[in-house]
């Protein structure tokens, strides 16, 4: 019978041989130059000079399954080599990617742009995540270790298009997986600029290309593509209500990061001046695009006035009746539902750029607007996304918990609160029941940034994964030995 030889082994073997005799000539190492000649004589020649940039998704699957077996014939070790050069790429370049990043999507703040890359190298989580179980008892030996599904499709929207890409890959290659991406239309080119150096880095590193794949022109319908593909195992999208039940209706298994629209609670008790601090930080980073930041203010009567006080003294501004309507009649819009959401030009903007749409003039570096609003007011209702927090008085702190608790809409995502009543604490934790939150601290605290924990681009609120890590990304298998093994108790005859 003929035995058949994996063509991927005859290339490891000849890159070796090749590397050997190059070293004993005393010429420069050509790790890079014997894989990229062995590739171009591969079944997957075509795949491997794309590195990971395709414009069929029937391609690009096909070159993340390709990816996904030669992954597997690796260990754990050097998964997290993988992921490291990902990491060092996302630090090394995070000045000039964040930039490419802002320049194409013209939404959020070009300094965060930058930090959140670099913020992805250091505080993600990695293999260590991936713990096996063990049991060891009188019949033997059972582990119970997480293993990878293959490839993963995945969705990653304009407000942190390379971030979540990167972030997600991190994670799913931890885990052993590859990944076919669909970025939102508006963030295409930065994500596929990203793709295609983290796969040339990684196949000069390891001679495997594609294990992250993106769809250069993505639509709707490249990810519904992508969706229902035979070889796609699981899903994880990142986006608003449409992506999210799209991806629910899949007919396989997806991991959600819906939306959210975190409201925020002041009590009487609350250190004020810390609140005002933390509401803006959180509230102006990336000019209010991430998932978890404040969108809506509920404050007690009582301290309303010295909250507002306090916020304008860190260079928030706030806007008049008048200022503040004519910004919702330009900024916000309603379905035929009724239901309130952004315009798109005004998403992610400067304060200063807010301010002049109702004509008024603020500094630059002004980091937040904010007015008062009644409690279904548009603003306070939509997830705005912008720097301008609608803050509502309220009689008390049960007022105050029970109209956050309708603002967020049921989402299940994120909340805050500022008190030392460890009573009002309680009933807004659990009237909520937010997958994040967070007390007497900025909203980011709540994913790992001035807070304890991991961080993750990919809050799974609706599927209930919650923070993603590697861990996410794995299927249980589990492993029995019968009798052997046992070297606790009585000896076997």
């Amino acid at each position: 019978m003929e035995q058949t030889i994996d063509p991927n082994l005859i290339r490891r073997i000849v890159a070796d041989v090749l590397e050997h005799v190059v070293a004993e000539q005393g010429l420069a190492p050509a790790t890079k130059e014997v894989a990229t000649t062995m590739n171009n004589h591969s079944s997957m020649a075509s795949h491997s000079r794309t590195h990971g940039v395709f414009s069929c998704v029937d391609d690009a699957v096909a070159a993340a399954k390709q990816a996904f077996d030669e992954l597997s014939t690796l260990g754990m070790r050097q998964r997290k080599r993988i992921t490291d050069i990902i990491r060092s790429i996302c630090k090394e370049q995070a000045e000039e990617l964040g930039t490419l990043e802002f320049n194409e999507t013209r939404v959020g703040r070009l300094e965060h742009k930058i930090e959140k890359l670099r913020i992805l190298a250091d505080h993600l989580p990695g293999v260590e995540f991936l713990q096996s179980q063990v049991f060891s008892g009188d019949f033997g030996l059972t582990v119970i270790e997480p293993a990878p599904f293959g490839v993963i499709g995945i969705v990653t929207p304009v407000t942190h298009s390379l971030p979540t890409l990167a972030a997600n890959a991190i994670a799913m290659i931890a885990a052993g997986n590859t990944v076919v991406a669909n970025p939102h239309p508006s963030g295409k080119r930065i994500a596929a600029e990203g793709v295609r150096r983290f796969n040339q880095a990684l196949f000069a590193e390891f001679g495997i290309d594609n294990l992250i794949c993106v769809i250069e022109e993505p639509t709707i319908e490249s990810a519904d593509h992508i969706f229902k593909h035979r070889d796609v195992a699981i899903i994880c999208v990142t986006g608003g209500p449409a992506v999210a039940r799209a991806a629910l209706r899949s007919g396989k298994r997806a991991i959600v990061a819906g939306p959210g629209n975190p409201p925020v609670v002041v009590d009487e008790t609350a250190d004020i001046a810390r609140a005002a601090r933390c509401i803006i930080d959180g509230a102006s980073y990336d000019n209010n695009l991430l998932c978890i930041g404040e969108k809506q203010v509920f404050v007690v009567d009582s301290v309303a006035d010295q909250l507002m006080l306090e916020m304008q003294k860190c260079r928030a501004v706030k806007l008049t009746a008048e200022q503040f309507n004519r910004l919702t009649d330009q900024a916000i819009k309603s379905d035929e539902r009724n239901h309130y959401f952004a315009v798109k030009d005004f998403v992610g903007q400067d304060a200063s750029f807010l301010a002049n749409a109702v004509g008024i003039t603020v500094p630059n570096d002004t980091p937040l607007l904010f007015a008062e609003a009644h409690e279904n007011h548009p603003l306070v209702l939509a997830e705005q996304m912008m720097p301008c927090l609608p803050i509502v008085r309220c009689r008390n702190a049960n007022h105050a918990i029970d109209c956050a608790r309708i603002s967020e809409h049921g989402f299940r995502h994120t909340s805050i609160i500022h008190s030392n009543s460890v009573k009002n604490m309680t009933r807004m934790g659990q009237l909520l029941d937010t997958t994040i939150f967070v007390k007497n601290g900025p909203s980011t605290a709540g994913n790992g940034i001035g807070g304890e924990g991991y961080f993750s681009y990919s809050i799974a609120g609706p599927t209930g994964e919650g923070v993603t890590t590697p861990l996410t990304f794995t299927r249980q298998r589990r492993c029995a030995l019968i009798e052997g093994l046992r070297i606790v108790g009585k000896p076997v005859d």
